[in-house]
């Protein structure tokens, strides 16, 4: 194989790690317990990849497992829409952790959705405990 054939592959095969990179997202807390546990990592889709729109969070469902940037916390949250409402107009998601034992404080608007997690039969697609090294190296 040529020099500049291996170095093409070689490089082929980092843009495209970068790119699945950009659909990880390490869980940080036990908020998803039992469906995703600190530690797993989860593949998403993002509303906006490079200009890509991956998916419209307008059509995000009660059900879906979202990240968002949440106006209480200071990190994007992976939490479940568990309703959707209008208030004057406008759609609104009401957002908890399966293990919470009460909704997220504040209504969540689609806007502030930046990614979903990918399902396969219903199951978020998770890579178990993987993120651990991430968690340890950020000191969460």
């Amino acid at each position: 194989m040529s020099a500049k054939k291996e170095i093409a592959i070689y490089a082929i095969i980092i843009i495209i790690g970068l790119i699945a990179a950009q659909h990880l997202n390490v869980v940080v807390s036990g908020s998803m317990e039992p469906v995703l546990y600190r530690g797993d990592i989860v593949i998403v889709e993002k509303t906006n990849f490079l200009g890509i729109h991956e998916f419209n969070p307008e059509d995000v469902k009660v059900g879906d497992i979202v990240v968002y940037n949440a106006e209480w916390f200071p990190n994007p949250v992976i939490h479940r829409v568990i309703n959707i409402s209008e208030i004057n107009g406008t759609k609104y998601f009401t957002i908890k952790g399966d293990n919470n034992p009460v909704q997220d404080p504040l209504p969540v608007s689609p806007s502030q959705v930046t990614e979903r997690v990918v399902t396969l039969w219903d199951q978020p697609l998770v890579i178990p405990k993987v993120g651990y090294i991430t968690i340890w190296l950020k000191g969460l």
